[in-house]
């Protein structure tokens, strides 16, 4: 098969992009390297530098499927460029499915976010729980998948979207590189490399088993490993949408201590005030996934996504 995978220089859609190669399928990696890399776009991927709103300049019927990881992705500066997330999440998004449907590409799989849910009212959050994103972000992937359910109600389109909280761990070459980084496992792993002195737990008073905040953790294999199932799991007219997670989260707290047993490096962490609007439990269920995509985890344990971050760390240190 031929695959485009949009994003595809970035941390997830590399290592999508990596596993469909090793399949024996064709890609194309479409990235405009605003937040992506050169250096992760895989070897024997054909790649084109651009956006996806310029799809329609290229993009044609060789093509069997789109997998869509193009897309602004913080939530702390979509609160304050509300305008960026719609224009590049909803607009790029509206252009790329119209240069879909123009070439006849007519099988997409989309990396959505479990943002779309906002405070949960119950956990493990199933796909059938309210839909109130509490930013910019968030609601700007809803809004594409609700694009995505008429473009497959009228045009025939077949779609899966999956929906999932953190990614960590890292798969040979490719790992999780951000500038500025946000996310917890990256950031307590800087400190063990001393390039940070201190991690910042924000409030530890949660009603939780240790008072710090619970998040679900995917291994960034396992998840592109759901992306592949998902280009055979939608019919034509059809949108799926599919929870990724495994099933029951880690604290704050149990990242840095697996981080501290897994470097051999003392970690400090500084307790801070609660940040605004972060839930106390966030995972996903993800009966669903494991019933529609065939999908189930193998990589699910914290000390083992924390080594392989933690391998990929050393390694991008050593280059730099």
């Amino acid at each position: 098969m031929k695959y485009l995978v949009t994003g595809g220089a970035g941390y997830v859609g590399s290592v999508v992009a990596q596993h469909l190669l090793e399949a024996g399928h064709e890609v194309t990696v479409l990235d405009n390297l605003s937040t992506g890399f050169r250096a992760g776009v895989p070897a024997g991927a054909a790649f084109v530098e651009g956006d996806i709103r310029d799809a329609a300049k290229w993009l044609d019927d060789s093509y069997d499927a789109v997998l869509h990881f193009a897309a602004s992705s913080q939530v702390g500066e979509s609160v304050v460029k509300p305008e960026k997330y719609w224009e590049n999440n909803v607009g790029g998004s509206m252009a790329l499915i119209g240069a879909m449907r123009a070439a006849g590409v007519r099988r997409l799989v989309f990396s959505s976010t479990a943002a779309t849910y906002g405070e949960p009212e119950q956990v493990p959050i199933v796909e059938s729980a309210r839909t109130e994103p509490t930013n910019p972000y968030g609601a700007t992937k809803l809004a594409v998948d609700h694009m995505i359910t008429s473009e497959a109600t009228a045009h025939g389109l077949a779609a899966v979207s999956l929906r999932y909280f953190n990614v960590a761990g890292a798969y040979g070459a490719f790992g999780e590189r951000h500038d500025p980084e946000s996310h917890l496992i990256p950031l307590v792993l800087q400190v063990a490399q001393g390039r940070r002195e201190a991690v910042s737990i924000f409030g530890d008073d949660y009603p939780t088993p240790d008072g710090t905040c619970v998040r679900d953790y995917i291994h960034v294999a396992d998840l592109a490993e759901a992306h592949l199932l998902a280009l055979k799991a939608a019919a034509p007219g059809e949108h799926l949408i599919c929870n990724l997670g495994n099933g029951s989260g880690f604290s704050v707290r149990e990242v840095v201590e697996t981080a501290r047993q897994v470097t051999g490096h003392p970690i400090p962490a500084v307790v801070a005030p609660r940040r605004g609007g972060d839930p106390a439990v966030l995972v996903a269920s993800a009966a669903a996934a494991r019933e529609r995509l065939g999908w189930n985890p193998s990589r699910a344990d914290l000390k083992g996504i924390v080594a392989d971050a933690w391998e990929f760390a050393q390694k991008t240190a050593e280059e730099e």
